[in-house]
Formats: structure tokens, C-alpha cells, sequence
């Protein structure tokens, strides 16, 4: 786990605050849409998966990405 005011690569206080912003400034209605759309995006998956194989599978994405 990363140190509080530690930034993942590619990531800095900017990037936090524009994310923060962006989602702090939509509507429910542009949210909703946003949510929708993320399920319809093509080759990915969205799934529920138990809370305590999260760290697993953050893994395993992270490994598949390097590769």
C-alpha cells in the first residue's frame, strides 16, 4: 500500500484534482449515462467478485499489462 501522498506512476496531485473534479461536477443523470456506457465498452468486463480476491486480481492485471 502506498504511503498517503504517494501517486501511483503517471499520476500526480493535478490528475487527482481534475478526476475529483470532474465527477464532483455531474449531474446524477450524466453519472448514470457514464456508468451505463462503461458496461458496453468493448473487451473489457465488469463483474462482482468478493472483496478479498480484489488484491489478486489487481495483480493479475497489473502482470497481464507488463507483459
Amino acid at each position: 500500500m502506498k504511503k498517503r501522498g504517494e501517486f501511483p506512476k503517471g499520476w500526480d496531485e493535478s490528475r487527482v484534482r481534475s478526476v475529483l473534479e470532474h465527477y464532483e461536477s455531474q449531474s446524477e443523470v450524466e453519472a448514470v449515462a457514464e456508468d451505463e456506457a462503461a458496461f458496453e465498452a468493448s473487451g473489457q468486463t465488469v463483474m462482482e467478485v468478493p472483496t478479498d480476491l480484489v488484491p489478486a486480481i489487481r495483480e493479475l492485471i497489473a502482470k497481464h499489462r507488463a507483459a
